[in-house]
């Protein structure tokens, strides 16, 4: 590719140059997955060694994430602050004076997760997860809809707890500890599924929290939050480490 041999950097460069305009263009989106090895060595007339060492830089550098006899993907971006502080939403209902109930829509073990759950987990070989879908109501209104993945080799017995009565955070605060999280929030439409649950119209307006949790360098949980943006707000207040601003 002509593209490949203008500029004078090593030809691994000019690859890891190709895959990051490509991501960056939206070509390849998030999470993605790439072409095979043999698949840009075809395109870009370069050896197989030359992509697999620029495939291996780029996921050290955290742009990739490979899993081996899957594929490689597009890595999930890395949010650049934290402002969510993390919070039983049973306990946040019943602060108010409002009462709250739970909900549980599934509780299953997921034994072959999708290529984009295996690339939040960060796995490296396919192992199983445990999948739960509960919806939370404020005196009767359902104002969030909670999915959680959890990674089964920190968390025993998830599956046999009864949520309705102990919130999932409760469970898992006491059986793994909480060392580090990962935050994305998004404006989103609700989709047929979730309008049902949350009972509102498809394309009404949600806030959508995208949250990892680590126990050391183990992903713990990765989870989705949906509330119904008419009846939630997000928001924290707390101390900074730079006093002057």
């Amino acid at each position: 590719m002509d593209v490949l041999s203008d500029a004078a950097s090593p030809l691994y460069e000019k690859v890891k140059d190709f895959v990051l305009g490509n991501i960056a263009s939206g070509k390849w989106g998030r999470q993605a997955r790439l072409p095979s090895e043999h698949e840009l060595v075809a395109a870009l007339g370069v050896s197989r060694m030359t992509v697999h060492r620029a495939l291996r830089e780029l996921t050290a550098q955290g742009h990739l994430r490979r899993i081996p006899g899957v594929g490689t993907f597009v890595a999930p971006p890395k949010p650049q602050s934290t402002l969510i502080e993390i919070s039983n939403i049973a306990t946040e209902i019943k602060a108010r004076g409002s009462r709250h109930r739970a909900e549980v829509v599934l509780l299953e073990r997921v034994h072959h997760p999708a290529p984009e759950l295996m690339i939040a987990f960060e796995f490296e070989a396919i192992k199983p997860v445990d999948h739960s879908i509960v919806i939370h109501f404020e005196n009767d209104v359902p104002v969030q809809l909670e999915e959680r993945y959890v990674n089964t080799d920190l968390v025993s017995g998830y599956l046999d707890q009864d949520y309705t009565n102990a919130a999932t955070y409760e469970y898992l605060q006491q059986s793994t500890p909480l060392t580090e999280v990962e935050q994305l929030i998004s404006a989103l439409p609700a989709g047929e599924e979730t309008a049902r649950l949350l009972h509102i119209r498809p394309g009404d307006s949600c806030l959508v929290l995208h949250r990892k949790t680590f126990t050391g360098p183990l992903v713990a949980t990765v989870n989705t939050f949906t509330y119904v943006g008419s009846r939630y707000s997000l928001g924290s207040r707390y101390l900074t480490t730079n006093r002057s601003a």
